[in-house]
């Protein structure tokens, strides 16, 4: 899901906003990565969008004439007794003649004034430049030059490019190659700017007006790399404070990221996420038993719609990965398979499910429509319809639909708990308050609307509430590893770091113990980031990391924070693979050109290391380089 995206994760039973937790579980990847790019210039810069099209206008001098048209003689007087109509129609007619005359004047003068004598322009070529003093050489050169300003402001630009080569031939200078690329970038002549930059650079390397033309020339030419690395020095040395530079960069990093993107969708097809996402993302809604009809106990033929339906939810039940793939396969199946009868809006709501988790909005839009229709009190659809409907950026329609939800069944706390997660989205706290209470109204043993209406309260301000409604969950759901992993988060937040590390060594220890097939790995990260922000530990939060990434070789949320944690180091090529990694994982598109344009970004950062490490010991002097901590 991408950055912003209001549709609960998998990762996301509970919504957390990175802005106040900083290690949030419950957030996107890239949501958390871009509140760390924000507190991390290393990564604002050479990462999260450094910058880009300067336009080249190269060096033009306009000239205008100053002088004012003559004046005429004075107006002749007005007759006495005239009327008031009379007057200013003479008025007029006279103001249009002194018009007149002045303009005729300028223009009998301009004809008769000779033209100035221009200064000599020197002719000079590759045979006969040998025979001049080094000092003519000079002069000549300047000359030219101001000659071939004088061209370029007249738009002359084959005559200024004419002009520029003479005065090379004179004396080269990385001035007159950078004017004489300006001319050919007029002329979108995009090879010879690159020629003409790279002599200036050769010259001098650090000339930001070649280099961004230079990056101007190579994006029209799609050689994308090449543009980034020069954007990316040339805003090194101006010390990031050209805001123009910075969106165009990262405009051409979305560039290159979204056909990427394409490519990587094309060849991934459908494909579920980390088995912690979709565990995450089925928690938040209460769990429920098999329905009527379709228990264990009732004999049904093994090729049936209603059997593969049944198979579908047991599957779901084992909360693995091998499951979660066994379920969406049974789900479609079912439904393949027909005479579902009354379950069909099930198995449609099922199947819109998986292809949500798949990445397929819009797909899982059109199951979720057909289920409302078959089984308009199957409440569910409304519900994960109106989160779709969020995601695709109408609030107005997922508003409807928990309405819908609520005149079918009023006492529904998933009803609840789902709008005070829209409500939270959208920053509309209050409101969110009080649809998490009701749901815990309806419902007291669901641990997530207790989580999340303290993390709602933090949000709030009220952290004296949220800290109590955490202590009263631990009390209360005492055997949930879930409650302590997010009071941990809070804790965290606060800095209070070894009850927090506590508090997640305790979800760990849970997780082992009621799921010893694998565990949610979402406390081992958050104690990895508690270590680095608290001891500075990078290895020790490494391998926590690490060992996530045995249990859960797909989480995202851990690829992309080994992805941090090594780039702050300095291990910028070890980041690339992490960030190239998350961009396989990534479920959606927006997922997907997020995780690449970090990866490109990261590439451009490894390249301009290699290639200009003046500007990468720059870059740590300025304290956007892989200084201190990040806040993670």
């Amino acid at each position: 899901m991408s950055s912003g995206s209001p549709l609960p994760q998998p990762s996301q039973n509970v919504v957390v906003d990175t802005a106040s937790l900083p290690a949030s579980s419950t957030a996107s990847v890239w949501d958390r990565i871009s509140k760390w790019v924000s507190e991390n210039k290393a990564l604002v810069y050479t990462i999260a969008g450094v910058a880009v099209v300067v336009t080249s206008a190269g060096v033009v001098y306009y000239l205008s004439d100053s002088g004012r048209p003559g004046q005429s003689g004075a107006t002749p007087p007005t007759e006495k007794k005239k009327s008031k109509n009379q007057r200013r129609k003479e008025k007029k007619k006279a103001e249009e003649e002194k018009k007149a005359k002045a303009a005729s004047a300028q223009d009998e003068q301009t004809a008769k004034k000779p033209e100035e004598p221009s200064e000599e322009i020197p002719d000079v070529d590759e045979a006969t430049v040998g025979q001049l003093d080094e000092e003519t050489r000079k002069a000549y050169a300047a000359k030219l030059k101001a000659a071939g300003n004088k061209a370029y402001g007249s738009k002359d630009y084959n005559k200024a490019i004419e002009l520029y080569g003479k005065a090379i031939i004179c004396k080269p200078d990385p001035v007159f190659y950078s004017n004489r690329a300006a001319c050919y970038n007029v002329l979108s002549e995009w090879e010879k700017v690159v020629e003409d930059t790279s002599a200036a650079l050769a010259m001098d390397s650090e000339y930001v007006k070649a280099l961004n033309r230079r990056a101007i020339a190579y994006e029209h030419l799609e050689k994308f790399s090449e543009a980034l690395l020069d954007f990316t020095a040339s805003c090194i040395i101006d010390g990031f404070s050209n805001e123009v530079s910075r969106v165009a960069l990262e405009r051409l990093l979305k560039k290159v990221a979204e056909r990427k993107g394409q490519a990587i969708l094309e060849a991934k097809g459908k494909k579920l996420p980390s088995p912690t996402f979709v565990s995450n993302y089925l928690q938040s809604f209460r769990p429920k038993g098999l329905p009527e009809g379709l228990d264990e106990s009732i004999d049904l033929p093994e090729e049936s719609g209603k059997a593969e339906l049944r198979k579908g939810l047991l599957a779901m039940a084992k909360k693995t990965g091998d499951g979660y793939e066994e379920a969406a396969a049974s789900f479609i199946k079912a439904l393949e398979l027909g005479d579902l009868g009354e379950f069909e809006g099930l198995a449609l709501n099922l199947r819109a499910t998986f292809t949500y988790l798949q990445g397929s909005a819009q797909d899982a839009l059109a199951d979720l429509n057909k289920s409302i229709e078959l089984d308009p009190s199957l409440v569910q659809s409304y519900i994960k319809r109106a989160s779709l409907h969020l995601e695709l950026g109408n609030k107005d329609a997922a508003q409807d639909d928990f309405e819908l939800a609520i005149t079918h069944n009023k006492d529904d706390p998933d009803i609840y708990y789902h709008r005070a997660q829209l409500h939270f989205i959208l920053g509309e706290f209050a409101e969110a308050a009080k649809d998490y209470q009701k749901s815990i109204d309806l419902d007291r043993t669901f641990i997530y609307s207790h989580i999340q209406l303290g993390v709602t309260q933090y949000k709030m301000g009220s952290v004296a509430s949220a800290m109590a409604t955490f202590r009263r969950s631990v009390k209360n759901f005492e055997d949930v590893p879930d409650v302590y992993n997010y009071y941990g988060e809070l804790l965290l937040d606060q800095q209070n770091f070894s009850e927090a590390i506590e508090k997640f060594d305790k979800a760990v220890e849970m997780e082992k113990q009621s799921k010893p097939m694998g565990i949610n790995v979402l406390p081992l990260i958050n104690k990895a980031l508690a270590l680095f922000q608290w001891k500075h530990d990078f290895q020790e939060a490494e391998n926590l990391c690490q060992k996530a990434l045995i249990i859960d070789p797909e989480c995202d949320i851990a690829v992309g924070t080994m992805a941090q944690l090594l780039l702050q180091q300095g291990k910028v090529s070890q980041a690339l693979k992490y960030f190239e990694r998350a961009a396989e994982l990534a479920r959606t598109e927006a997922e997907i050109v997020n995780a690449i344009s970090y990866a490109e970004a990261t590439r451009t950062q490894l390249e301009v290391q290699e290639k200009y490490p003046q500007l990468a010991a720059r870059l740590q002097s300025m304290g956007a380089g892989f200084g201190g901590p990040p806040a993670l």
